[in-house]
């Protein structure tokens, strides 16, 4: 059992953790979310005795962790996967940590296989995955089987055959009657592995309920009711009809009704009161996230905007109506700037003008030559008229 009362935590000028009070009870995973920057890691740390409260006390199995006798045996915790030796192997690691906390060697190459690492365990860490890191996080947690176990975003770089994995591990060890606490910043992953919550927002308690009461108090449930396509006055009938009877109704944008505050029993019965035939009628059941979005909207310190790309983004040349870029071969018309004049005596493109080719085709064209066509032979080099003298030979060059 993990218990803090009036837990408070200041750094400087700044409060991290204000009178946070909660009791983490055995046999349930527990959930610690909020958003960013509201205290969950400065919890976890007090809790493990990393750093000191200013005002409070938070204890583990009825003592503080600093007093607890052989704490390695009692708490596990991860709280960063990447506090390794990088130069050390996965089971040097655990080794070395084994040795410090007491531990039999054994134990190490259990967690290794817990943790499915045995084949890489002789590989230095630093070449490690960050999923891989994850797991060697959690082995190192696992390693002195303790009865209250702390997780700091254990699914972080798990893959989906990962998470699965230790959300069933997480589920295993809280049926053995352990104390399970986990932060995350998943709310569909919570959802289907905690079953009680601690939220905070800005270093204050903001709710301590079972999940599904955190739920229904902070979102509200609603049907979904469809008329068949095209019977707009169906519609407008059973909208008046549910309004009447204290129903509280939205039309969505695909031609439903959200209808809110009235049982689907109650619904049915009154659209078969007004002769209105139903293509749906479906509950829909808030999620966590909803509910944790709704809840914490108000405790929110860094919100994001839309990127208007300011300055980036630059309006370029527009080009006239019609254009194309010009493709190989293309040549400017006669005329255009850089090129020859038109007019008498420049040969213009047509039939019959020497060196132009036939309307219709790019200049640059060359037509096929006549079938046996040879090129004719060199020139000759011309000869010395009779008489002359002959040219003094170069320099390595010897006369015949």
């Amino acid at each position: 059992m993990i218990e803090a009362q009036g837990l408070t935590k200041t750094y400087g000028g700044k409060t991290a953790v204000y009178n946070l009070s909660f009791t983490v009870q055995p046999g349930v995973i527990t959930g610690f979310v909020g958003p960013n920057g509201a205290g969950k890691s400065t919890t976890m740390r007090m809790i493990l005795g990393l750093d000191e409260p200013t005002g409070g006390t938070v204890t583990v199995g009825g003592h503080p962790y600093r007093r607890l006798p052989n704490a390695p045996r009692q708490v596990g915790a991860l709280l960063d996967a990447k506090a390794v030796h990088g130069g050390r192997s996965a089971r040097n690691h655990l080794r070395c940590v084994a040795q410090l906390s007491g531990i039999p060697q054994r134990r190490v190459d259990e967690v290794l296989d817990v943790v499915g690492l045995r084949e890489v365990a002789g590989r230095r860490s630093k070449g490690f995955s960050l999923g891989m890191g994850q797991r060697l996080g959690i082995a190192g947690a696992l390693l002195g089987d303790p009865q209250i176990l702390l997780f700091d975003e254990p699914v972080n770089g798990l893959d989906p055959e990962g998470i699965l994995w230790i959300r069933n591990l997480m589920k295993k060890l809280a049926s053995e009657g352990r104390t399970i606490f986990v932060s995350s910043h998943l709310m569909s992953e919570m959802a289907v592995t905690a079953d009680h919550l601690i939220v905070i927002g800005r270093g204050q308690l903001m709710a301590d309920m079972s999940v599904r009461d955190f739920i229904n108090t902070h979102s509200a449930s609603y049907a979904r009711v469809r008329v068949p396509d095209g019977e707009q006055a169906a519609r407008e009938k059973l909208s008046a009809a549910l309004t009447e009877q204290g129903a509280h109704v939205q039309p969505e944008d695909d031609g439903a009704l959200r209808v809110g505050g009235m049982p689907l029993p109650r619904i049915s019965d009154l659209a078969h009161d007004a002769g209105i035939r139903l293509w749906e009628l479906s509950p829909h059941e808030a999620s966590l996230e909803e509910a944790y979005m709704r809840m914490t909207q108000g405790a929110v310190d860094y919100r994001s905007t839309a990127d208007h790309r300011a300055g980036l983004q630059q309006a370029g040349p527009v080009p006239p109506q019609g254009y194309a870029a010009p493709g190989p071969g293309y040549a400017p018309p006669m005329g255009a700037p850089g090129m020859p004049p038109a007019g008498p005596g420049v040969p213009q493109p047509g039939p019959g003008v020497p060196g132009m080719p036939p309307p219709g085709v790019q200049p640059g064209y060359a037509p096929p030559p006549p079938q046996g066509y040879a090129p004719p032979p060199p020139p000759a080099a011309p000869q010395a008229p009779a008489g002359a003298a002959a040219p003094a030979p170069r320099e390595g060059e010897t006369r015949r």
